[in-house]
């Protein structure tokens, strides 16, 4: 039985509230009045787009996609880039990061062990779960046994305030004194960079579990949301990231805004990167077919409708499963002919024109299910 966390009266968290507290008055109060009064540099407003998107990238692409899901894979001067820039956001160290996330992946929407549940409201998703030290949140070390092995990671652990302070501080004033604009750079680079990287993150735990689609499952909160998607780097496409959460991408589709797809592409031409995990567009399609069936077996139950409509929903719900079993057996003889490494190029051409057959049967069959719903009950 979940228990009335209203009620409950975790210990506040000072060193949290007073930072985020602290940079987000500034950011509201100094950075806007020093505009105003002093104005900012070309300079400063470079640094500042500069920092953000590094920083945003060390999250998304480092702490989130490399780190906490194993997504691909990276070569070491990568992934001390990434340590690094990951860093200067201000989120804890890699370790810790990944902790939470896992645990959040493992029991998303549990109130009681999600470290960052929806359910327990907006403010508490956003930020409130940080300024409280709540049971929840406890750190678990047994879920990152893969991370400790991990020079990078560790180095970062161990010299995480110091490289806080290196790239918060000490980098933002470098960069001033360097174009002559030291104030208006740490104010723009440094503390307004911070809260804008802070926030961007913290809409991912909250508005994306609450503002969208949900076009792949609705067994959990998370959305999909294009808008999102561009303030959060591409982290928006967050119904299907919760469904395949080993997949490097988020937005799945070339036009869809995802920097840290992009980012995580170049560096694999670049050979930083490798192994970089996708997932078989079968299943994706298979998985929107299954939500469109789910919805509209939602509408039957709901209303009236027309008996010839819920006749030909069943035949084409029985087509899917039908296809869903060729795909099975298909996958069972590329297992065999892995086995038996007797697979040879004909053998893998026709495997894959197979599948790709099936992967359009059920892309044409989605469309036909939507029109059919459309039609007869609108």
């Amino acid at each position: 039985m979940t228990k009335d966390h209203k009620s409950e009266n975790a210990p506040r968290n000072w060193p949290v509230t007073l930072v985020l507290g602290g940079t987000f008055l500034a950011a509201i109060t100094i950075v806007p009045w020093y505009g105003m009064v002093h104005g900012f540099s070309g300079w400063a407003w470079v640094f500042f787009a500069i920092l953000l998107v590094a920083s945003g990238i060390g999250i998304g692409s480092g702490y989130h996609r490399l780190w906490s899901h194993r997504a691909y894979e990276a070569h070491w001067i990568m992934r001390l880039y990434l340590a690094i820039v990951g860093g200067m956001a201000l989120q804890n160290s890699i370790l810790v990061w990944c902790i939470r996330h896992r645990f959040h992946h493992r029991d998303v929407d549990d109130n009681d062990k999600d470290p960052y549940s929806i359910g327990r409201g907006f403010w508490f998703a956003h930020v409130g779960w940080m300024i409280r030290d709540y049971k929840s949140g406890e750190l678990d070390w047994s879920i990152v046994p893969d991370l400790e092995r991990d020079p990078i990671v560790a180095w970062q652990h161990k010299y995480y305030w110091p490289l806080v302070l290196a790239t918060n501080i000490a980098l933002p004033l470098l960069l001033g004194w360097m174009v002559g604009d030291v104030w208006g750079v740490f104010l723009l680079a440094g503390i307004l960079r911070l809260v804008i990287s802070h926030h961007v993150t913290f809409f991912i735990n909250s508005l994306c579990h609450m503002w969208g689609s949900r076009p792949y499952t609705d067994e959990n909160t998370a959305r999909d949301n294009w808008l999102l998607a561009i303030v959060t780097y591409g982290e928006g496409y967050h119904n299907f990231h919760h469904l395949f959460q080993s997949d490097y991408r988020n937005g799945i589709r070339w036009w869809q805004y995802d920097i840290n797809k992009w980012f995580i592409a170049t560096c694999s031409w670049l050979g930083l990167a490798k192994n970089l995990k996708r997932t078989p567009d079968f299943k994706i399609q298979r998985a929107r077919l299954a939500m469109v069936f789910k919805r509209a077996q939602a509408k039957i139950e709901s209303s009236q409708v027309n008996p010839r409509w819920r006749q030909l929903l069943e035949t084409e719900y029985a087509q899917f499963r039908e296809t869903v079993n060729q795909w099975q057996q298909l996958q069972m003889e590329r297992m065999q002919q892995g086995r038996q490494k007797l697979a040879n190029a004909i053998d893998q051409s026709a495997l894959t024109a197979r599948y790709r057959e099936l992967e359009r049967d059920l892309r044409l069959q989605r469309k036909r299910v939507m029109m059919l719903t459309a039609q007869f009950i609108g």
